[in-house]
């Protein structure tokens, strides 16, 4: 496997530093996924930005976990489904919500249900749903701007998890109790 460096502040090219200063900032550590990508300051400035603009979606918290744990889940990101676990404990999104999206398992939450299918649907088709699937989402209590917001996660979770994959990134140490393999996932 290639081997990616983990970036420092020190070793980052000029253009990541400030970058890798908003991480410090944001989550009291430079996180080792944004190490990582600060190889090119442009994708980590595009993933930083990214994120920012999903969490101002018209998504609750709840929602934007789901979204974000439903994508890890299913691309066997190693990485995320850890570190989002832990964001989602801090959030203090429902344990039982974290342990199904974790597994998934289908949500008890009909509502949550119908983002986490249609989320799946959006991913695993490529963008490709019928107009069935997004009535169906819709009819669940849910807007033609959150189909939007969904596309906006699934773009920040495809440069992470692909990230992860080709760097085989190494989980910190704060998320490592919530250390999560592909195999333990239930098939759907």
């Amino acid at each position: 496997m290639t081997e990616f460096t983990l970036h420092t502040q020190e070793t980052a090219p000029e253009d990541s530093r400030p970058l890798l200063d908003n991480s410090l900032k944001a989550f009291g550590m430079i996180p080792n996924l944004h190490a990582v990508m600060a190889e090119s300051p442009q994708h980590l400035e595009a993933y930083q930005k990214l994120h920012e603009l999903f969490q101002q979606t018209s998504l609750s918290v709840v929602e934007q976990t789901v979204v974000w744990m439903t994508i890890n889940v299913e691309h066997a990101c190693h990485y995320c489904v850890p570190a989002h676990t832990a964001i989602a404990h801090m959030q203090k999104v429902n344990d039982g919500v974290i342990e199904a999206l974790r597994n998934a398992a289908p949500l008890e939450d009909d509502k949550l249900e119908a983002l986490r299918q249609f989320t799946l649907k959006v991913v695993r088709q490529r963008g490709v749903v019928s107009d069935a699937d997004v009535s169906a989402f819709l009819s669940a209590g849910y807007s033609k701007r959150q189909v939007l917001d969904i596309i906006l996660g699934v773009a920040q979770k495809v440069m992470s998890n692909y990230v992860n994959h080709l760097a085989d990134t190494p989980v910190d140490a704060p998320f490592r109790k919530f250390d999560w393999k592909p195999e333990v996932a239930a098939a759907e």
